[in-house]
């Protein structure tokens, strides 16, 4: 543009966009950062919840082999049986925890301390807390393979000798096997129902290992009512 004096002049536009060329950050902009941010939030937060999920795990076969080691050292000291009921005890799928904590090195009475009984995953069933938080379960998420109902296969007192496959014939197990259902690959959710076959549980056997391993569930029974069908790597009963 030429003035009156014949001097020439940029054009200057009447206003500026919100943004341009002022160095001010631009509402697009900000929505471009916000996903960034989002994107990079998400694939850090899988991998850490992996990785928790993996730590939760590993705890809780770690003090299920302890459970275990507790149990057949119990069984030793008692000319090799296993736990039997007592008088006065509760159930003893969970109140074995009383004949067998000293050898976890347990001493007093039981409570929410009692970390080596306690998943980190256990969500409890019909109380509103995990078992190993409540009295009556006795402060622990594992049982043992000893219900004394007719009809039940259990190992309940039994010589250690007279089991007829260690390798295959459970010990003691999170809760959850007896559904079934899982803590940690659960089809469910955080909820407790329905059970449903193959759900997996760490499981401790009679030799002493333990196994994360599907559960058989023939879709009207609880799991712990009866052995599995072929092609499972566990059993309740001993023989």
């Amino acid at each position: 543009m030429v003035d009156g004096t014949g001097e020439r002049h940029a054009m200057r536009p009447a206003r500026v966009r919100a943004g341009e060329g002022t160095g001010a950050f631009g509402r697009l902009d900000l929505v471009v950062v916000a996903s960034a941010v989002a994107l990079v939030g998400a694939l850090v937060a899988v991998p850490m919840e992996r990785t928790r999920r993996a730590s939760r795990i590993a705890t809780c076969r770690a003090n299920l082999m302890k459970v275990a080691g507790a149990t057949l050292s119990f069984a030793r000291d008692q000319q090799g049986r296993l736990p039997a009921p007592e008088e006065g005890r509760g159930e003893l799928q969970w109140w074995y925890k009383e004949q067998v904590k000293g050898h976890a090195g347990l001493t007093g009475a039981s409570s929410t301390r009692d970390a080596v009984f306690a998943c980190p995953d256990d969500r409890g069933y019909t109380d509103p807390v995990p078992f190993h938080q409540t009295a009556r379960f006795d402060f622990g998420s594992y049982c043992f393979n000893g219900v004394t109902l007719p009809g039940v296969p259990s190992i309940a007192g039994w010589p250690l000798a007279e089991v007829a496959d260690p390798r295959r014939t459970l010990l003691v197990m999170e809760w959850t096997a007896h559904g079934p259902l899982s803590w940690h690959r659960s089809r469910t959710g955080r909820r407790n129902a329905p059970f449903y076959r193959d759900a997996e549980s760490v499981l401790g056997f009679v030799d002493g290992r333990v196994a994360m391993a599907p559960v058989y569930y023939d879709g009207f029974n609880a799991a712990y009512t009866r052995d599995p069908i072929a092609g499972y790597e566990y059993r309740y009963s001993g023989r």
